[in-house]
C-alpha cells in the first residue's frame, strides 16, 4: 500500500521554509539598529561617567553590560522574525521568554556590580555603615523592578493579574499576617532616609543602650553594653525616642558636687575651675559653667559642667568626679554624706547597765 507524501505540508512546517528574503531584510534591519543603539548607549554611558557623582552604576562594566544586552536582544528578534524562535510556548513566544531572562539576568549582575562598588567605595572613604543599607535598598529596589519589566516581556503581566485577582481572599489573610513585617520593610526605608543613627553609634532605644551592630531592612540590631546582641523591629525603633550619644562631636558633662555648709563657697568653685583647667579633655570653649545649684539637706550642692569630645564622654565623668574630690580634700573642704537628725516628741530616756 502507498502512502502519499505531501511534501508542501512538511516543508511548510519548517521554520526555515517560511524565510523569505523580506524577513531577511527585516531581521538585518533590526540587527544593525541594535549594533548602533548598542554601541551609542555604551559611549553615552562612559561619557557620564567621567562627570556624574554615581560612578557606583554609572560606569565602564554598566556601560559593556548595556551594549550586551541590547546586542543579543536584537540577535534574539532577528531570529524571531525569521521565524526560528516563532515557537508558541505558554500563551507567548520562546523568544520573550529568552529576552524576559536575560533583562533579568542583565539587572542582575549589574546590580550586584553597583551594590558591591558601593561597598569598596564606602570602606576607602571610611562610611561603610552609612553605604550598607543604601546598597541593600539600591539592590533589591533594582531586582524587583528588573522582575517586573521581565514578566511583561514576557507577556505573562496579564495573567500574572489573573492568577492575583482569583487569589484574592489569600492575599489578603496573607496581608494581615505580614503587616508586621511590611510595617518592618517600610520603617527601615524610612530611617534610611531620616539616618537617626549609624552602624557604630551609641545609642539608646527602644528601653536599650549600646552600639548599633547593624541595620537591616526588618531589624536593627545593638550590642548592649554588657555584651549582648539585642534585635530591635525596625518599625519600634522608628516609632521610639532614640538618644544618639555620639552625634555631635561635643557632649556636656554633668556633675552635682557638695560641701558642707561651713565651707567657703568661692574657694570651693575656684579650685573647682582651677581642676577642670588642667584637664586635657575638657574643652575650653564652650566654657565649663561652675554654680550653686541648691541649698541641700546635707551640704550646698554645685553644679560642674563641663564640655567634652563625645567619644570620650565617658572617661571625661569619671576622671573629672576622681579629680574634684581629690582637689577639694586637698584642700581641706569637707564633702558631706548624709546626716539625720533624730527628735522625740517626749523626753528619751537611756539606761545603761554595768556589767
Amino acid at each position: 500500500m502507498e502512502i502519499p507524501l505531501n511534501t508542501t505540508s512538511l516543508f511548510s512546517s519548517i521554520p526555515l521554509a517560511n524565510i523569505t528574503p523580506i524577513s531577511v531584510g527585516k531581521a538585518i534591519f533590526i540587527l544593525i539598529i541594535g549594533l548602533i543603539l548598542a554601541n551609542l548607549l555604551k559611549k553615552w554611558i562612559i561619557e557620564l561617567s567621567r562627570t556624574t557623582k554615581y560612578v557606583w552604576i554609572v560606569n565602564e562594566d554598566t556601560a559593556s553590560m548595556v551594549q550586551k544586552l541590547i546586542i543579543i536582544i536584537a540577535m534574539i528578534y532577528s531570529l524571531d522574525t525569521l521565524g526560528i524562535l516563532a515557537i508558541e510556548l505558554a500563551g507567548t513566544t520562546l523568544s520573550n521568554i529568552i529576552a524576559a531572562f536575560l533583562v533579568f539576568y542583565f539587572s542582575y549582575l549589574i546590580a550586584k556590580k553597583s551594590k558591591d562598588y558601593l561597598l569598596m567605595s564606602g570602606v576607602k572613604k571610611g562610611k561603610l555603615p552609612e553605604v550598607q543599607l543604601k546598597a541593600k535598598l539600591f539592590y533589591y529596589s533594582l531586582l524587583t523592578i528588573a522582575f517586573l519589566v521581565a514578566l511583561n516581556i514576557a507577556g505573562f503581566t496579564g495573567k500574572l493579574t489573573t492568577i492575583i485577582a482569583a487569589a484574592g481572599i489569600t492575599g489578603i489573610i496573607l496581608g494581615f499576617s505580614a503587616q508586621t513585617v511590611i510595617a518592618n520593610f517600610i520603617s527601615g526605608i524610612f530611617m534610611y532616609f531620616d539616618k537617626p543613627l549609624k552602624i557604630g553609634d551609641p545609642v539608646e532605644v527602644a528601653g536599650y543602650s549600646g552600639i548599633v551592630n547593624d541595620i537591616r531592612i526588618l531589624s536593627t540590631r545593638i550590642r548592649t553594653w554588657d555584651g549582648v546582641l539585642v534585635r530591635i523591629p525596625n518599625e519600634k525603633v522608628f516609632n521610639s525616642e532614640i538618644k544618639n550619644l555620639q552625634k555631635f562631636p561635643a557632649r556636656r558633662v554633668d556633675v552635682l558636687i557638695g560641701i558642707a555648709y561651713k565651707e567657703d563657697i568661692d574657694k570651693a568653685i575656684k579650685v573647682i575651675k582651677e581642676t577642670l583647667e588642667d584637664m586635657p579633655y575638657v574643652l575650653a570653649e564652650p566654657e565649663p559653667a561652675v554654680y550653686i545649684h541648691e541649698l541641700g539637706e546635707n551640704g550646698v550642692n554645685i553644679y560642674v559642667k563641663a564640655w567634652a569630645p563625645s567619644e570620650k564622654w565617658f572617661d571625661v565623668r569619671s576622671t573629672v568626679l576622681e579629680k574634684l574630690k581629690n582637689a577639694l580634700e586637698r584642700e581641706g573642704i569637707e564633702i558631706p554624706f548624709p546626716q539625720r537628725v533624730n527628735w522625740f516628741a517626749e523626753e528619751l530616756r537611756v539606761r545603761v547597765e554595768k556589767e
